[in-house]
Order: structure tokens, then C-alpha cells, then sequence
């Protein structure tokens, strides 16, 4: 029966249009036709899938399980109408916003729009208060393990906090302080017709870390690492009061004490300096 069973599935394959290539004969580009007929024909069974690429169940089941284990589809139950037969209703998979990714998106475009409208009606200002507005939130979830964290580890803390929101950020020492660095963004197309999005981060960059920071090269801007530079931060003590101090300004000035005699200057007669002293060239005598 099994050979029986190879025998009808092998005419199959070889109708599979492009059979041979390495498109086709790899998992990869298998997988990628099983997206592309659910993107084409919404969520699917794997019988319908198996019938619209010309493959067999169980060699569509081993792609849609690889699928599912990579966040790119997920399944459901098969919703029936009517009177429902013996056994488990098919699974249906659909793409996960994961999956759909990997496929032509006007996200960036329909944002870009819609910012090009806002600085039309409202001035570019509008633009730069919306960037600001729509990092907030973001700034305030990253605020307590970034200042949680000491002083010289602040940077690491925040491009832990990026990576998990998916810029795979990172800090590393460089002369004068560090350096942030973050090889991805998700708006970098946008942010390049828009550089107010870059500038507010950077502000938000500087209010949780405490200093005033730097933008050396963005991504937006045809660099392939946005980089951002972190001087050096005083390390907190404890003053007199108990509460930290620490600055990333300049050091204040060391205090000198004063002297007796600078508390209590001597008294002095009036005295002449030598520039109010002239010579009358007309009499010979000094006047002042």
C-alpha cells in the first residue's frame, strides 16, 4: 500500500511548476509558497494548501509545523456550519503580523503621508510635538531600569530596554564615554523625510540617562548604525544630607578658605596709584 501510495503522490510533484529549482526544492522556498497561497487565499487547512501547491499533507504539515515554531503562522479550529461530522474540525492557519512582514507593506508610506498632511495643516512644530508625544510611554516604561541601574551602567540599561522593543541596541566604552548604538529602527523610512523622530529620541535619550548626549550617525540618514554618544557621568555620592549627588555637568569649583586678615581686611589710609599721577609738562609740578 505504501508503495502503492508513492507511486500516485510522484506524478504530483512533478506537476509542481518550477519542480527542480532550488526555490522549490528547498524548505525555504516551499515555505514560502505555503505564505504566499494563505496571503492569496486568506487562512487555510492544510488539505487546501496540499491541493493548491501540488503537495503531499504530510509534506505541507512539516512545513506548517516549522511555521508555527517560528511565530509566522498560527492556528485555529475550522469553524462548521451546520451538522458537524465525527472527529476534531481541521486547524486553519493564518499569518501572525510576523509573517505578514515578510511581504510588500505601505505602512511607511500611509505614515509618511500622513505627517507630510500634519506639517502642511499645522507647521512642522506639529510634526516635532507629535514625535515627542508618541515616545512617552516608551520613555516612561524604560525609566525605572534605566535609573535603577549605577550610574556607569545607565547606557547598558537603556539599550537592554531598545533591544527588547526590537532595535538591537548595544553600549560600548569610546573616548569621553559611550557609545549607543543601534542597528535597527523600525521608522527609518519615515524618519528619513522626518528628522523630528530622531531628534526626539535623542531627547529622550538625554533626560533618562542624565547628560547631555550626542547623535553621530543615524540610519535614517544612510548610516548603517544609528550611534549616539554618552560622556562620561560622575559616579553618585552620598553628601552630608543622605541623598545621592552626582552631576554630568562640569565639577564645581573647590572651595578656598578665607583668612583672618581676608575676613577682616587692615584698614588703610587713602592712597595714589601711580596711573592717576601726571607731570604738567607746562609747570614742572605733578598733578593728579
Amino acid at each position: 500500500m505504501e508503495n502503492a501510495r508513492t507511486s500516485e503522490e510522484a506524478p504530483r510533484r512533478a506537476t509542481v511548476p518550477g519542480a527542480g529549482t532550488p526555490e522549490h526544492d528547498g524548505h525555504e522556498g516551499t515555505r514560502h509558497r505555503v505564505t504566499r497561497s494563505i496571503v492569496e487565499h486568506g487562512p487555510s487547512t492544510a488539505a487546501d494548501l496540499a491541493e493548491r501547491l501540488e503537495l503531499t499533507p504530510a509534506g505541507v504539515r512539516r512545513h506548517l509545523d516549522a511555521l508555527l515554531a517560528e511565530g509566522v503562522l498560527v492556528a485555529g479550529e475550522q469553524r462548521v456550519y451546520g451538522r458537524r461530522g465525527r472527529g476534531r474540525p481541521a486547524k486553519l492557519f493564518a499569518l501572525t503580523d510576523a509573517g505578514r512582514s515578510g511581504f510588500h507593506q505601505e505602512y511607511d508610506e500611509l505614515a509618511a503621508e500622513a505627517l507630510s498632511f500634519v506639517a502642511e495643516r499645522l507647521g512642522t512644530e506639529a510634526v516635532a510635538t507629535f514625535a515627542r508625544e508618541r515616545l512617552t510611554a516608551r520613555e516612561e516604561r524604560y525609566r525605572p531600569s534605566v535609573e535603577s541601574a549605577p550610574t556607569g551602567e545607565r547606557a547598558r540599561a537603556l539599550a537592554e530596554a531598545l533591544s527588547a522593543d526590537g532595535y538591537a541596541a548595544s553600549a560600548r566604552p569610546a573616548p569621553g564615554g559611550e557609545q549607543l548604538c543601534q542597528h535597527h529602527c523600525p521608522v527609518a523610512h519615515v524618519a528619513e523625510r522626518f528628522p523630528q523622530l530622531c531628534e526626539a529620541e535623542a531627547e529622550v535619550f538625554a533626560r533618562l540617562l542624565g547628560t547631555h548626549v550626542q547623535r553621530l550617525a543615524t540610519i535614517a540618514h544612510g548610516d548603517g548604525v544609528c550611534t549616539t554618544h554618552v560622556p562620561a557621568v560622575q559616579a553618585e555620592t552620598a553628601g552630608p544630607t543622605g541623598r545621592r549627588t552626582g552631576s554630568s555637568g562640569p565639577p564645581a569649583a573647590p572651595s578656598v578658605s578665607k583668612t583672618s586678615e581676608d575676613q577682616n581686611p587692615p584698614r588703610r589710609g587713602p592712597s595714589r596709584s601711580r596711573e592717576s599721577t601726571a607731570a604738567d609738562p607746562a609747570s614742572g609740578r605733578t598733578t593728579s
